[in-house]
């Protein structure tokens, strides 16, 4: 996979968040590394749904998680 870079990016911001008493800032992190997780893994399976579903975009949510 060719986005995994961005998991490690994550990793290292969430790392420096909560050395340097930045909690709130690593618990973003925490749900970012999520979603990031969950289109990579959707990129590897070639659907093309990514977290929103396939006619949703950022702000929307597809009702494939059934929530309109």
């Amino acid at each position: 996979m060719g986005q995994d870079w961005i998991l490690d990016v994550l990793a290292d911001l969430k790392t420096f968040a909560r050395e340097n008493g930045m909690p709130s800032l690593a618990a973003q992190l925490d749900d970012a590394s999520f979603v990031a997780h969950a289109e990579i893994a959707s990129l590897a399976e070639e659907n093309g749904i990514g977290l929103f579903g396939k006619r949703a975009a950022p702000g929307q949510v597809d009702t494939t998680f059934g929530i309109g």
